[in-house]
């Protein structure tokens, strides 16, 4: 079994110097040594300690990926002291797959999952021994369930569920969770309905060591009952309402240990804040977007030993302050009176403050984790409101605590704070449209840099979350050309390939945005990006609400719109990987992406064969005729555009009208007179095309289409009624259509664009088919002649004839030379 090694290295006096290798440094690399020259290893001579000790370092599904290589490593690929934790968000296990690692998961420790499906997959990895359970995304997620769960897992330590909201979760199971996890220490809920005293008693009563307790964005908390919780230490109540704030002050100011509590998005009034940090035991308070505490009130407080945050304090700062092990008593001399936030040093500064703060006890550290958690929670779900007025906040220290956050040793802290960098920076998620100050301020901090390193990071949680955030500042020009200097697209373009679908998702996401830059395009190219993203569509053809197939089509789309990297998508499979999507793909978002990455894939029929090609490819036009009739405006719009560039070819012109696109497209201009002006124009462009063919001119006009055209004549956008006038131009070179033009009004639109358009080609059309209209067949109808005398236009009518004899004569130079008259 042996394994070509890429990695070379040079031995020079006993030091083993290692050389810089091209492509994507993952964080997790064996560095191998060879003597003087290149050869091949031998990985099977490794001790199986060492391969251990390399599986260790390996996410689950690399080292599930690596045991599949010999029985050996099997083996030890499957020992349980490898599986002491595992995250399984981004995958959907049936029980048989739960039970068959069932035997590796005798030590597991730590699982986090997602959704109630998931967790009723859990209880069949029979991990008696797990004792921290983390899950997002529960909102099915019933009593029966929990229940189950806490009684198969009972020396449970931590529980946590959110931050979506577990809507059918109730006190009843909280009961049971009290009752069977008797060990547990740290509970975290979102989003119940009422958590009544009955349960919380229970709590206090069965788990002794119960040290946290959180309690977020719920509908009712029985705050008096919360004040018999004697072992707590951090409380957090964030988000939540119906809380009786006097009655909770005055019962939580007693609590003989607690040391953190978390009052974030609530209506916590001042006088109960003021008594608050008047406990003896408490050292912080965090009252993040409260809304009566953020209206300017004083608060007076002991500043040297308490810790309020809040939108009006240095909050940067304060965390700065956990550094000290202060535990003096209360000096009223100390008091600090507050009001405003004012602050001149910049973000840099901050966040060197913090990350070089060291708290020294294992108490002042267990603050600062629980700090980090509840600070990217409530920046989160702030970023998520898009309260207005919060400009401020974010540039001076929003930004510098989300960035500092990036660096904590908790997974879940560095998620959210990527999370909530994606978030923050949106303005209009419809538009693609960031705040250019905010994303700047991310960028000036060092954001990037901090991104791309958790986006290499073996976690793909942390990968997925960072990914986005690049993908999202990447809409910023200036942090794209950020983002592409410091190694971005490359990096992006390895996660692409990811098995993983949530994080291949974001990375095609990010070169999405990226690939709006024409100067990224070959950048993308070169890095793989192209392969990648058609091997996207190949792996994942449907499913997750489509947006990753979105994605993968909108990237491809920017990509062909230049003309190498279109020869590239071709030659990758492109083609094939976007008719695939447009033919059986029902989400709209990518039916539309799909149709327009094939219309810019056709727009080089001149330069390469991609227009041929797609024309060629089974049930190619027939998806895009189909499409020009979705309900969706933009599917219409790109599937209409893809033919009109598709009918540039001869064989492909014939092969639409055959598939009934005639038919669609004279539908199509007929019932867009209210869409927008690119659909107009694609409509009236698609006819265009098509009318070249004699028979395919016939057929618009017995199908009606000359109507419709006329009427996109009068538009007063240049580009909408250019493409009508040529269309209508070849329309006139039949007499049948001639008369239709005429006796449906097109004259006075074709006079109209012919002396008032702005468009020299507009002009030259209108005129070319009302020149054509009287070749031989119109040119003795008197009604006519009197509707261009009434019109006022009687030069034009003998200008025309001189165009006539022009055209007869086959001087086209001459009529050209003659239009700036018209």
């Amino acid at each position: 079994m042996n394994r070509r090694v890429r990695r070379k290295t040079l031995q020079a006096k006993g030091n083993v110097t290692e050389a810089v290798t091209k492509g994507p440094v993952n964080e997790v690399e064996a560095v191998v040594c060879l003597a003087k020259e290149e050869r091949e290893v031998d990985w099977s001579s490794l001790p199986d300690d060492t391969v251990v000790a390399l599986f260790s370092l390996l996410n689950y599904r690399d080292r599930a990926s690596l045991a599949s290589v010999c029985r050996t490593w099997r083996f030890l690929g499957s020992l349980s002291c490898l599986w002491t934790s595992l995250d399984i968000r981004a995958h959907n296990l049936d029980s048989t797959t739960a039970s068959s690692l069932a035997k590796r998961c005798s030590k597991l420790r730590s699982i986090r999952f997602r959704g109630a499906s998931a967790g009723n997959v859990v209880i069949n990895l029979e991990a008696k021994e797990l004792r921290e359970m983390n899950a997002d995304g529960c909102r099915d997620l019933t009593d029966a369930s929990l229940s189950m769960l806490a009684a198969r897992h009972q020396r449970l330590e931590s529980l946590q569920l959110g931050p979506d909201f577990c809507e059918k979760i109730t006190s009843d199971a909280i009961r049971v969770v009290a009752l069977c996890c008797p060990r547990l220490k740290r509970l975290r809920l979102s989003g119940l309905r009422d958590v009544d005293g009955v349960a919380i008693g229970a709590l206090v009563e069965h788990c002794r060591d119960l040290s946290e307790l959180g309690f977020f964005d719920c509908m009712n908390v029985d705050e008096t009952a919360l004040g018999n919780a004697a072992s707590l230490r951090f409380l957090s109540v964030a988000g939540s309402r119906n809380i009786k704030w006097t009655a909770a002050s005055q019962l939580w100011v007693s609590l003989p240990n607690l040391v953190a509590l978390d009052v974030s998005r609530t209506d916590v009034t001042p006088d109960a804040a003021f008594r608050l940090l008047f406990s003896e035991s408490l050292k912080v308070l965090c009252a993040l977007n409260c809304g009566s505490l953020d209206a300017g009130v004083f608060l007076a407080y002991n500043s040297k030993t308490k810790v309020l945050l809040a939108r009006f304090t240095d909050i940067v700062k304060g965390i700065a302050t956990l550094s000290q092990d202060s535990h003096s008593a209360p000096n009223l001399s100390g008091m600090k009176r507050i009001n405003h936030y004012n602050n001149t040093s910049n973000n840099n500064s901050k966040i060197s403050n913090v990350r070089n703060s060291r708290i020294g006890d294992n108490k002042s550290s267990e603050v600062k984790e629980w700090l980090e958690w509840v600070l990217s929670h409530a920046l989160l779900r702030i970023a998520e409101s898009s309260t207005p007025g919060l400009d401020s906040f974010w540039l001076k220290q929003g930004t510098p605590i989300l960035l500092n956050l990036l660096g904590s040793l908790q997974e879940d802290v560095q998620e959210r704070a990527a999370t909530a960098l994606a978030t923050f920076v949106v303005i209009d998620d419809e538009t693609a449209t960031v705040d250019p100050a905010r994303a700047e301020a991310v960028m000036h901090g060092g954001g990037i840099g901090f991104l791309l390193d958790l986006a290499k990071s073996r976690r793909e949680g942390v990968q997925s979350e960072a990914a986005k955030a690049i993908a999202n500042l990447s809409v910023n020009a200036d942090v794209a050309k950020a983002v592409a200097m410091e190694g971005g697209i490359s990096i992006l373009a390895a996660l692409a390939r990811s098995p993983n679908r949530w994080v291949a998702e974001e990375a095609a996401g990010g070169l999405w945005n990226l690939s709006v830059g024409e100067e990224h395009k070959g950048a993308i190219a070169e890095a793989g990006g192209i392969r990648a993203l058609v091997d996207l569509v190949f792996k994942w053809p449907s499913g997750g609400e489509g947006v990753l197939q979105e994605r993968a089509a909108g990237a491809l789309a920017n990509l062909a719109a230049d003309d190498k990297c279109s020869m590239e998508v071709a030659m990758a499979g492109g083609v094939h990987a976007l008719v695939m999507l447009a033919r059986f793909n029902k989400h709209e978002g990518v039916q539309e992406q799909a149709a327009r990455a094939l219309a810019n894939l056709a727009a080089h029929g001149d330069s390469n064969g991609n227009n041929a090609a797609v024309g060629q490819e089974v049930g190619a036009l027939e998806a895009l005729v189909h499409l020009t009739g979705s309900h969706h405006e933009g599917v219409r719009q790109e599937a209409a555009g893809a033919l009109w560039n598709l009918s540039f070819d001869d064989r492909n012109r014939e092969a639409i009208a055959e598939a009934g696109g005639v038919e669609a497209l004279v539908t199509l201009a007929q019932n867009c007179g209210n869409a927008s002006q690119g659909l107009q124009e694609r409509a009236a462009g698609a006819l265009w095309g098509l009318s070249v063919s004699e028979a395919n001119s016939i057929a618009i006009g017995q199908g009606g289409g000359v109507s419709p055209l006329i009427a996109l004549a009068r538009s007063d956008v240049e580009d909408v009624h250019e493409t009508a006038a040529g269309a209508l131009w070849n329309l006139a070179f039949n007499a049948g259509n001639a008369w239709r033009i005429v006796e449906e009004g097109g004259v006075p639109a074709l006079v109209h664009l012919c002396s008032s358009s702005g468009s020299k080609m507009a002009r030259f059309m209108a005129a070319l088919a009302l020149a054509y209209m009287f070749d031989g067949r119109l040119f003795q109808i008197s009604s006519v002649f009197q509707l261009l005398l009434h019109l006022g236009h009687l030069l034009l009518w003998h200008r025309l004839q001189r165009l006539h004899e022009y055209m007869k004569r086959g001087i086209c130079g001459a009529v050209e030379l003659k239009l700036g008259g018209l």
